[in-house]
């Protein structure tokens, strides 16, 4: 049972509290008599205001419920119309551009991969900040982005047959980003610095040059032999490694052993929808991991076989100029942290009346006060260069909400002292009522927003819980070429550049969800940049290092300033509802969908639930590994809400589904020690009655979220797991 220490009139978990005094303010700056004054106050001040917010989303949800109920037929106009009688859909806000200051260049301008991790997973953390560089030569030997065809398998000890296709890759990579005036860089034996320039030698003794020389901006070693030779690309920088002593440099002509890629500019430090934290204890580990990366010392130790490996963040890489001159790369990806939203409510801090605190409110305070120490200069490195903090705010819903959040980082750096816009926002949008205002929305926040990105499971979520009573709404896999889909991305990218995002902020877009496809992320993802968006989200530090070739591919300054041109309201194709027209769905068609959505949803929960992993890889239903967390919990479970509300299926074939998904569940996780499994005994399994609740209950859950019934059922399982033990 948790304990609590008084102060005022709030009451804070005793860990929480020791973790604050004894850790996050020592070295702050900020006095605890005063922390802990202001802070009781913020809450008292922020609250009513936090909850009033969120009974309007209830209200408004209330009336959309009530006006498709009673329809008889669905008129575009008069639903437009009926969204902005009832606050639901705003005027635009007249034109305007942000005006944010202190940005770091790796948000400004810097386009590259941006990296979403669990906080509460140190050694994960701990990899993220340092995939800001990746071998990519490891990224293409080790995935299938090379193909395992003629030989080239990647099993076993190394193949030369498998390295060669390597090599072979990265030359190419190397022609096309850096091309030479004449030649190829496959025919290169050495690379040199000759007066201030990059000369490469080929096999036939011609000595030749970049075609745009000033791609090459430094070099390690000396000028006849260099061990790294750094070029620049669209602000994207790598190296080309050498060393004729290395396994493989020894056996390539020109004594390359890597090429090294600027992979994670950015990296998510995520307590939200990756992390199961339902208490205090879970908090406060969320909390010292983000104090550990602000000041530089986290670290992780762990097992690797018979060796004990630690790791720790790494170090700025050092160069030379052309010139001679010396100057320092970041070796660390620039962190945001993600907060949770404005919905939830946490036990680490109650009231005088033994109410919960908004979780969002403890979330603001506490990650900026860790964030603090690095402004200060207490530890090894300094996140960002320009005094700024970056935070990331997911799940609200319209412009009222965006101010709230605004509101609250103006109270929290009161309370910390620090500087006004000194906590910068990004801002994700993922919820409907904010992309038909996102216009709107940003200009709630234009003097610190740094960040919008799309989020296609969220949005989808909550497209299919606010049009609930519509009716049946398409399988889930068409939802991805629906009109109203691709005017969201495209009118997400259109109002950041309206809004001034170029060259100050980053326009983002979501998750490649399927870590271990690379060969297709190599395919697709590249129509990210393509699009205006000058990051996106990939799932580990091998798919940033893949991803960041993309980057060297598109110049994403140049897409955005061809589109910045357009001008378009896309509002009424994003109104476009995709319930279907028709549901003369075969009855295989129908068991298929609802296997797929059932076995999803019981993968990830069994392992939220029981053993509080909140992101993990989850074999689907084809066991195609899925990087999955709780967006792709909300539109699964929503899903099968909307088909079981309207009578495409029922209650006995929905269990019926569950129980049978259940086993195939236990199955794929037989080799987990820590697996409980959910059946036969199905009620005593809390994970099993979760993901029934999350379906049978999804309709009445607020927007569709599932992190209330995800909190609940967790905290239950801890406390069983507890007796157990």
């Amino acid at each position: 049972m948790t304990q609590y220490v008084e102060k005022g009139s709030l009451k804070i978990a005793e860990e929480l509290f020791h973790f604050i005094e004894k850790e996050a303010l020592p070295g702050a700056e900020v006095d605890s008599e005063q922390f802990w004054q202001g802070f009781e106050k913020l809450i008292a001040d922020l609250t009513p205001k936090n909850k009033q917010l969120l009974q309007k989303r209830e209200d408004i949800q209330t009336k959309i419920n009530e006006w498709h109920t009673t329809q008889k037929t669905f008129d575009a106009k008069q639903y437009k119309q009926f969204l902005e009688d009832i606050g639901y859909l705003l005027p635009e806000a007249d034109d305007f551009e942000i005006t944010t200051q202190n940005i770091d260049d790796e948000i400004a301008i810097q386009a590259g991969p941006q990296l979403v991790v669990p906080i509460n997973n140190g050694r994960y953390a701990i990899n993220a900040a340092n995939a800001r560089w990746g071998s990519l030569y490891d990224a293409l030997y080790g995935t299938d982005a090379v193909s395992t065809e003629d030989g080239a398998t990647k099993e076993g000890a190394y193949n030369p047959i498998r390295g060669e296709k390597v090599i072979a890759f990265s030359r190419n990579f190397l022609d096309e980003v850096i091309p030479l005036q004449e030649g190829s860089h496959k025919d290169a034996i050495a690379y040199t610095v000759e007066a201030s320039e990059l000369v490469i030698t080929l096999n036939s003794g011609t000595k030749e040059s970049l075609r745009n020389k000033a791609l090459f901006i430094g070099y390690r070693g000396t000028e006849t032999e260099p061990t790294a030779i750094l070029l620049k690309n669209n602000q994207l920088h790598f190296e080309i490694q050498i060393d004729r002593q290395h396994p493989i440099g020894k056996t390539d002509d020109a004594g390359i052993k890597d090429i090294l890629l600027e992979a994670a500019v950015t990296t998510i430090m995520d307590c939200e929808d990756s992390v199961a934290a339902v208490d205090a204890e879970d908090k406060v580990l969320v909390y010292r991991n983000w104090l550990g990366l602000m000041k530089g010392d986290l670290t992780s130790t762990f097992k690797k076989g018979d060796r004990s490996i630690t790791r720790a963040m790494n170090d700025d890489r050092e160069y030379l100029a052309p010139n001679g001159d010396t100057f320092s790369l970041n070796g660390r990806s620039l962190m945001f942290v993600r907060n949770v939203g404005h919905l939830m409510t946490n036990e680490a801090i109650l009231t005088e009346n033994g109410e919960e605190i908004q979780e969002g409110i403890l979330d603001s305070v506490i990650t900026s006060l860790a964030a603090k120490h690095t402004l200060l200069g207490n530890g090894k490195y300094q996140n960002s260069k320009n005094n700024s903090i970056y935070i990331v705010k997911p799940k609200m819903h319209g412009p009222e909400e965006v101010a709230f959040a605004n509101e609250l980082f103006n109270r929290t750096e009161d309370l910390l002292g620090l500087d006004r816009y000194t906590l910068k926002i990004g801002v994700m949008d993922e919820e409907r009522r904010t992309s038909l205002n996102l216009k709107s929305c940003i200009k709630e926040v234009k003097e610190r927003v740094v960040f919008i990105n799309t989020g296609f499971l969220d949005r989808t979520g909550d497209e299919m819980h606010t049009s609930m009573e519509m009716g049946a709404m398409i399988r889930k896999n068409d939802m991805k070429s629906t009109k109203w889909l691709q005017a969201y991305e495209t009118s997400n990218v259109l109002t950041g550049l309206s809004t001034g995002f170029k060259g100050k902020a980053q326009i983002g877009k979501g998750m490649w969800a399927m870590p271990d496809l690379m060969a297709a992320m190599l395919e697709q993802k590249v129509a990210h940049p393509k699009a205006g968006a000058n990051t996106a989200w990939v799932p580990s530090p091998t798919a940033a290092t893949l991803h960041a070739l993309h980057y060297h591919q598109v110049d994403v300054a140049k897409v955005q300033q061809s589109l910045s041109v357009k001008k378009t309201d896309l509002r009424d194709e994003i109104l476009a509802i995709p319930v279907a027209k028709d549901t003369n769905w075969t009855g295989e068609e129908i068991q298929a969908e609802l296997d797929n959505n059932a076995q999803g949803i019981l993968g990830y929960v069994v392992r939220w639930v029981d053993q509080g992993i909140g992101c993990s890889k989850v074999p689907d239903i084809n066991n195609i590994d899925l990087m999955e967390d709780r967006a792709t919990l909300r539109i699964s479970s929503q899903h099968m809400a909307n088909w079981l509300h309207h009578g495409i299926v029922s209650k006995d074939q929905v269990m019926t589904t569950l129980k049978r998904m259940a086993k195939v569940v236990d199955e794929q996780n037989a080799d987990d020690p820590l697996y409980y499994p959910m059946a036969p005994n199905f009620e005593e399994s809390v994970a099993f009655q979760a993901a029934c609740e999350l379906v049978f209950e999804g309709v009445k859950q607020p927007s569709g979220y599932t992190e209330p019934i995800l909190h609940r059922r967790r905290i239950e399982a801890k406390a069983k797991f507890a007796v157990k033990q």
